[in-house]
């Protein structure tokens, strides 16, 4: 059994899509961040960055295994189960260069900008910095949908990179609408169809129920 502790995000929803397609009994119990409920104590023993998600593997190899940040999440449950991280070397890498994408470049440029356009009309809103991230979102949907093309998945066969991105790109598209008719990304589009019919991240995606 796995405890997960998120909250309604993309980098939360992004574990439980993943333990749903991996199959894995787990509980999760919901982290109220606009509450700051992830300040607890309790909560800070499992995850020191005060952040949504982690989790607590109970049948660990030695015991219980509390892992956070969710790009390391996502590479221990795939290791843990053998599934959607090759094994061979250069897919491997292939893979995790994307994972990494998502979690270095994709998710922060798309929190930041999400954080500015809610600053619109306050006196310490930034047009540099609104438009500046949301020129990088952009920029980030047409990197995407070049990689796309020709693949069902983004490295050719599903895997904890289509995972790993799939809600964050789903709200990014819908927070940047302008990038469908600036700059259409049809390959993009296909896949967060494609991945959005698996009956996996659909559960996952309704994850915390609260």
């Amino acid at each position: 059994m796995i405890d997960l502790y998120t909250w309604g995000t993309p980098n939360g929803q992004k574990i439980s899509i993943m333990l749903e397609e991996c199959g894995l009994d787990y509980t999760a119990h919901p982290i109220n961040i606009g509450k700051g409920e992830q300040f607890a104590p309790d909560f800070l023993k499992i995850s020191p960055n005060n952040k949504i998600p982690a989790i607590v593997d109970q049948n660990g190899a030695n015991g219980p295994v509390s892992v956070f940040e969710s790009g390391a999440i996502l590479i221990y449950l795939a290791e843990k189960t053998g599934k959607f991280l090759p094994k061979a070397p250069h897919q491997r890498a292939n893979t995790l260069q994307w994972l990494m994408w998502q979690v270095g470049g994709y998710g922060p440029m798309t929190g930041q900008f999400y954080h500015f356009k809610n600053l619109t009309g306050k006196p310490d809103f930034s047009d540099y910095a609104f438009n500046r991230f949301k020129t990088e979102v952009q920029r980030l949907h047409t990197v995407l949908n070049k990689q796309l093309e020709g693949k069902d998945y983004i490295t050719g066969e599903y895997s904890v990179a289509d995972i790993a991105l799939y809600a964050w790109v789903k709200k990014g598209y819908e927070l940047v609408p302008s990038c469908t008719s600036d700059l259409p990304a049809p390959h993009l589009l296909q896949w967060l169809n494609r991945v959005g019919q698996r009956a996996a991240v659909g559960r996952g995606m309704s994850v915390p129920a609260v």
